[in-house]
């Protein structure tokens, strides 16, 4: 079964706690905690294993598991922290972005290398590292995503396919992730209001607000019998309680009825 999360960057004015009561309550499985460094860090890399017991008591309380945990930055060193924490923690999935700049060949070959590398380092500790095609950077669509999984041939690693960039590539998301299903480890949602280069404000990166034809996402999905988690990130300014916990709660009603309708869930 398909397994629905969010990111807790949507909460990221909030507790850790907070945030997870919040996102049970709307119904999700999991969550994916954010290790984003100047931007929400309910998991503290650099402090990971004082904030263990809590972390673990916060899962048994709301009955959420850990879907994956998103960190960003390429840095070998504190990728080897997440990793860690991870493997500590049981989160399977460490998401990141794949840095450098679109259509620049070097900064692609150089983003591919890396990623190389710290896939190999995530098989240490057993865990999966996943990348996902980003505006603005190296790996950022359809065609250089398929170059990332020619590259990092590893079953460490794995495609985090966020159709909200692959439409703010110019693509339609729905037939781009036929082509790379097959490495397709996790999945990072939400709509999009416009074709960018932003995504929008958080109330319209909520599933069915925008412009992306998510239903046909979602088939697509369902036909190529993908299993793993479904995480909600939506991005952008502080929100109150009330506005986070709309979007996670609308989200997560447009997505289960649309998985449940396709046999999904």
């Amino acid at each position: 079964m398909i397994s629905l999360g969010v990111n807790s960057v949507l909460f990221k004015a909030f507790s850790f706690a907070e945030a997870a009561r919040a996102i049970a309550l709307a119904g999700y499985d999991g969550v994916e905690i954010s290790a984003i460094q100047g931007m929400c860090e309910h998991l503290v890399l650099d402090d990971y294993k004082s904030q263990k017991a809590e972390l673990l008591s916060v899962m048994e309380e709301t009955g959420l598991k850990f879907l994956s945990t998103e960190v960003a930055s390429l840095d070998r060193e504190r990728l080897k922290k997440a990793f860690e924490a991870a493997a500590e923690l049981g989160i399977p999935v460490v998401n990141v972005g794949p840095g450098g700049k679109s259509d620049v060949p070097e900064d692609l070959e150089e983003s591919l290398n890396t990623l190389y590398d710290r896939a190999e380092l995530a098989k240490e500790y057993g865990v999966t590292l996943c990348c996902k095609a980003h505006v603005g950077s190296a790996v950022y669509n359809t065609p250089t995503t398929l170059k990332m999984m020619e590259k990092v041939a590893l079953d460490s690693f794995g495609v985090d396919m966020d159709p909200s960039h692959i439409y703010r590539a110019g693509e339609r998301p729905e037939q781009a992730l036929p082509a790379v299903i097959s490495r397709v480890k996790h999945i990072h949602i939400r709509d999009c209001k416009g074709p960018g280069p932003a995504p929008g404000v958080p109330a319209l990166q909520a599933c069915g607000r925008g412009d992306i034809d998510l239903m046909g996402y979602f088939k697509a999905m369902a036909d190529a019998r993908y299993q793993g988690p479904v995480c909600l990130e939506v991005i952008g300014p502080d929100l109150t309680m009330t506005e986070a916990a709309v979007v996670a709660a609308e989200s997560y009603g447009y997505m289960n009825a649309c998985l449940k309708a396709l046999g999904a869930r």
